[in-house]
């Protein structure tokens, strides 16, 4: 059964987790935060990351605007080791925001000042010493594709759950194997731009059932790029070799990659075949293809992976589990701690399948003010490298600093999974927390919630 976040200190969370007879643990010993985490030839000054957090608020042409650069001056001076910069869209058709920030030439400049200003701010606030990883996603949002505001989806195969989501039938076109070929040179353009701008690794987007997440649960698309492994892997692949070719060691790949979808089969990545017919929901999960791609990412020199599972758009208490859901949804008959042990559980079987992989984790927001406890204990473990924190910096973008300098977290200051951040997304407008934010962000998310009524 849902409940809301309402703990008062560990031991009340401890008890509630007991009581579930979950496996998260909490380690009141803080000192693996603290420790460096080599990301290939970078060292991090710490083992927590910041997630690329969309705040849809880049200029019309795709440039970063003064909100975009505010917000992660705020993540820089926050002291987070790992920063790793939103969704860029490699392809204008693909952006999924018409202030979704763009790989084009034309954009270079800004997308290099952005970094520059951002490692500025890092150094004028935490000294010379403190030097962040850099990471920037490259991105095609397939179906959730929206450059000038009314959807527009680009889709690699039909699925009878998400296509009624984005308004399509079953006589909409699918992208053709041409088509992804062309793109698959998009993605090389759009990594040779992020190398100009100063970023030392690149994402390649492939999760959260945007176009590479969604071909790679493709099983019943034909052609190059869907049914067998092979060919559903056949996209995020090309582009990997691509760029390896093209740019060699002048920039490294990383990605983040969905264990799971929470879709049964053919529609579906990370669940067992026997799923066919199923509901989505409470599905058999079945890591094996997960584990394979990332041992075969491991072969083709990939050192580091960011996990992540399920849909934001479809099914988000399973990435995001949340106290008040988004506009138009309700909460599902789960705790949220289920959501957050499945999100620890299936990267800890990630990590142990691969174990010279390095791996970053997510799901500690709902968390608040205990979510460190969580990050220590998964680190300490073994079971993650970096430590990933999403909504969590948006409310509290120096809570990194917090806790390394004074041993916790302020509750006044934590994300309270709201889901309002995701509101304003949904409603078009820029986004932030409205809650620890409300300044700026407060007004817009009224903007959008008026908007909804005369609707």
């Amino acid at each position: 059964m849902h409940q809301r976040f309402h703990y008062q200190n560990l031991a009340e969370l401890e008890a509630e987790i007991a009581k579930q007879n979950l496996p998260i643990v909490l380690e009141r010993d803080l000192s693996s935060l603290k420790r460096q985490t080599e990301i290939y030839h970078l060292k991090t000054p710490n083992s927590i990351g910041i997630h690329p957090m969309e705040g849809c608020d880049g200029t019309l042409d795709g440039k970063p605007d003064d909100l975009t650069i505010r917000r992660y001056e705020r993540f820089a001076a926050g002291g987070a080791g790992l920063i790793w910069f939103e969704a860029t869209a490699v392809d204008f058709a693909g952006r999924a925001n018409p202030r979704q920030l763009f790989a084009a030439p034309e954009n270079t400049a800004a997308l290099a000042a952005l970094l520059e200003k951002s490692q500025q701010k890092a150094s004028s606030v935490l000294g010379p010493n403190h030097q962040f990883v850099p990471v920037l996603q490259l991105t095609h949002s397939g179906r959730y594709s929206k450059p000038e505001g009314k959807p527009r989806p680009i889709i690699a195969q039909h699925n009878p759950f998400l296509d009624p989501k984005v308004g399509i039938d079953s006589s909409y076109p699918t992208i053709t194997d041409d088509e992804l070929e062309r793109l698959e040179d998009k993605y090389v353009a759009a990594a040779k731009i992020a190398a100009e701008a100063g970023f030392p690794i690149i994402d390649i987007k492939s999760c959260h059932r945007y176009l590479i997440s969604e071909l790679l649960g493709s099983h019943i698309r034909p052609g190059r790029y869907g049914g067998s492994f092979e060919n559903r892997t056949r996209f995020l692949m090309n582009i990997i070799g691509k760029i390896q070719a093209e740019l060699g060691n002048k920039i490294a790949i990383t990605l983040r990659l969905n264990a799971w979808d929470g879709l049964p089969y053919p529609y579906g990545w990370g669940v067992n075949p026997a799923t066919e017919g199923s509901e989505p929901g409470s599905l058999p999960l079945d890591l094996n293809e997960p584990k394979q791609l990332i041992a075969q990412l491991y072969q083709k020199g990939i050192r580091f992976v960011s996990i992540s599972i399920a849909n934001p758009y479809y099914n988000p208490h399973f990435n995001r589990p949340y106290d008040s859901p988004a506009n138009g949804l309700v909460p599902p008959d789960e705790h949220p701690l289920f959501g957050v042990s499945r999100i620890f559980s299936l990267t800890r079987e990630l990590k142990n399948s691969c174990p010279e992989m390095k791996i970053m984790g997510t799901g500690y927001s709902w968390l608040r003010q205990f979510a460190v406890y969580a990050a220590a204990a998964n680190l300490q473990m073994g079971h993650q490298d970096i430590a990933g924190f999403g909504r969590e910096a948006f409310a509290y973008p120096d809570f990194v600093k917090d806790v390394l300098e004074k041993g916790t977290m302020d509750p006044n200051k934590a994300c309270i999974a709201c889901s309002k951040c995701t509101d304003i997304m949904r409603d078009g407008g820029r986004t932030g927390c409205v809650i620890r934010d409300g300044g700026v962000y407060m007004p817009i998310y009224q903007e959008g919630v008026r908007n909804r009524q005369v609707k």
